[in-house]
């Protein structure tokens, strides 16, 4: 099992910064970001959020293409840009005034001591520190999930919902599961919750399997959940009942990393599970996907992957396929979703052809 955590990559070499500090005009560091060169915050952590809401306005203001795929062109630039506004870390604390605590720093840079990190990626260091230590209450189990750092987690539920409904009704083998991208746990944790005595969760993400398997030894359930480091199946040939896969729900995007492959889904991902799963699934076996219709309403697909393996794949036919509408987005959140209105979440269950 690889136990090396995935982490924000720490600037270590010397490189030449333009140094700012709130009495100077934030509009003076944007400039500076577009033209190429480093700004590095010195003085108080709120000076580097000054700066990042001008960044935001000036990206605003030049990308106003408000289509799905002209907002990820904006997302875009503004993520290149502001990742070279940056903080200096110095014995794992920042090196500003009224920054925040975060305990991450520790846990994932024993080894460095002083480095430079780019703003935006401490912000993510920071709201997962929070969530980590808070937790984030899942209703569909009726408790917190508290998700390690770069672990993927459900912030919409509707999906979920569908699967617990499909769950309630399931009279099939419950032996064995195999959860891909297991990300935060929520999926084995509920399947475990209805009476599954083993779960073979797998990812591609050595920091889910680091925190399930802390969560794993915190809860007792070493017996129950089976975690394995490696693509899809992690070259597992355990024949199981259920194979649970809640793949990213868009086609990938160019310059797309990190949490974005929990986003992002490359063009052979699908047919590669529906060869795996075929070969693993017991007959009278099923695979259930979670899934949406977001990249047909948004254009950035013309084809549905699952409905291109029904028809061209001859593995598997459709047993059971339900829609859920999303609910509108919150009022807290500044992006144009307006196609929202039009998104569904599906759950498909699919049986062997043969």
């Amino acid at each position: 099992m690889n136990t090396t955590p995935d982490r924000p990559a720490p600037i270590i070499t010397d490189i030449e910064v333009v140094p700012y500090k709130r009495r100077m005009d934030p509009q003076e560091a944007v400039d500076a970001l577009i033209d190429g060169y480093s700004v590095l915050v010195v003085d108080f952590y709120s000076s580097g959020l000054e700066v990042l809401r001008f960044l935001k306005q000036y990206v605003n203001q030049k990308y106003v293409d408000q289509s799905f795929a002209g907002q990820r062109e904006a997302r875009a630039a503004y993520r290149d840009l502001s990742n070279r506004l940056l903080l200096r870390v110095n014995s794992h604390k920042l090196v500003v005034r009224k920054a925040p605590v975060i305990g991450w720093l520790k846990i994932l840079y024993p080894d460095l001591n002083e480095f430079l990190m780019p703003f935006p990626q401490v912000q993510g260091l920071n709201s997962s520190w929070q969530w980590y230590e808070k937790g984030i209450f899942i209703p569909v189990l009726k408790q917190k999930i508290n998700p390690w750092f770069g672990t993927y987690f459900p912030t919409r539920f509707e999906h979920l919902e569908l699967f617990d409904h499909w769950l309630k009704n399931y009279r099939g083998g419950k032996e064995t599961a195999f959860d891909i991208g297991i990300g935060s746990g929520v999926l084995s944790l509920m399947m475990l919750k209805y009476g599954f005595g083993k779960i073979y969760g797998t990812d591609t993400n050595p920091n889910a399997i680091i925190g399930m398997n802390e969560y794993s030894k915190e809860n007792k359930l070493s017996g129950k959940l089976s975690l394995l480091y490696g693509d899809l199946f992690a070259e597992s040939n355990i024949p199981t009942e259920l194979i649970v896969f809640n793949p990213p729900w868009l086609p990938t995007s160019d310059g797309s990393d990190g949490l974005d492959t929990a986003i992002y889904y490359s063009e052979d991902l699908l047919p590669r599970f529906f060869s795996e799963a075929y070969r693993r699934l017991k007959t009278g076996g099923r695979v259930v996907l979670l899934f949406s219709n977001l990249a047909n309403i948004t254009e950035v697909a013309i084809t549905h992957p699952i409905e291109t393996e029904l028809l061209s794949g001859g593995r598997f036919v459709k047993e059971l396929l339900v829609q859920k509408k999303v609910r509108p987005a919150s009022n807290k959140i500044k992006r144009n979703q307006h196609w929202r209105s039009n998104e569904m979440v599906e759950l498909w269950v699919l049986k062997k052809y043969k």
